[in-house]
């Protein structure tokens, strides 16, 4: 099982190899309330992944839907990234939207993509050279292929037959006041609670001043078996982190539900509180 996660230490060694890649994940907002507190500055050479704008299914309706291989191949030829290139993402929260993407470039098939632990906070914090932020930056077209991996995305459907089969653990990375329904969701329109026999692992466990914490706790917090695992959250974003943990500890199949709760939330289909 290869560590998909790498240092700041290790990055500033790598900055100049010549197949790397360094993508800033970018969301302007968050549902979490996090606040971006360097919105000026990128680590030096870093290329804007734009998640919403570039690098989703806009045409559909749902926040951060997962785009096709043809609109993913083409956007990040555009960022100029091969099929050798290695990725490392990172994010302006910490561990926040970076985990999205590194799953996006494992369900396209492309292996050699890392995350930043930290991110930019933990970069800034080491000393290490950033740089304005260049949003017309424009790079030599790369010849990158997406090859989606179906087993890495599940639908509505397919989570609703998990409710009856138990073949997967289901793990919900939303806060305890809204996975219990004390809280109202931050979407209009959304109902309250979760999908039923899901277990509630909020993303802010898993992590301690921005990082992940060490595998000893992950172990602990997670209390992992056997099974495949299914994640969902508000829109596919902090469901991403919580498969990330569990990929530092466990080999188990993992995939994550894409539709989450602004899918689930306002149909008909069953919920718990």
């Amino acid at each position: 099982m290869a560590n998909p996660i790498v240092s700041a230490a290790w990055l500033q060694e790598h900055l100049n190899d010549s197949n790397l890649i360094i993508l800033e994940a970018r969301l302007e907002s968050n549902q979490s309330n996090l606040e971006n507190k360097n919105p000026d500055l990128q680590i030096k050479g870093a290329r804007l992944f734009d998640i919403k704008n570039k690098f989703s299914d806009t045409s559909n309706p749902l926040p951060n839907t997962f785009p096709s291989e043809e609109q993913f191949t083409a956007e990040s030829q555009k960022l100029g990234i091969n099929k050798d290139s290695i990725i490392v993402v990172y994010d302006t929260l910490g561990i926040y939207s970076s985990p999205r993407v590194w799953w996006m470039f494992k369900a396209m098939g492309h292996p050699d993509v890392y995350v930043l632990d930290g991110g930019l906070p933990e970069w800034i914090k080491e000393g290490f050279e950033t740089e304005n932020q260049n949003q017309t930056a424009s790079y030599a077209k790369g010849n990158f292929e997406a090859k989606l991996q179906p087993e890495f995305i599940k639908n509505k459907e397919q989570i609703l037959e998990n409710i009856t089969t138990k073949e997967a653990v289901l793990m919900d990375a939303r806060s305890t006041d809204r996975f219990y329904a004390t809280l109202e969701e931050p979407r209009a329109g959304l109902r309250s609670g979760h999908i039923p026999g899901s277990i509630n692992v909020p993303f802010t466990e898993l992590q301690r001043d921005g990082k992940f914490k060490t595998t000893d706790e992950l172990k602990e917090i997670l209390n992992l078996g056997d099974q495949p695992l299914l994640f969902t959250c508000g829109s596919g974003i902090t469901a991403c982190i919580v498969l990330l943990a569990a990929e530092l500890i466990s080999d188990n199949p993992k995939a994550v539900y894409d539709g989450s709760w602004t899918e689930w939330g306002p149909s008909d289909l069953p919920i718990e509180k």
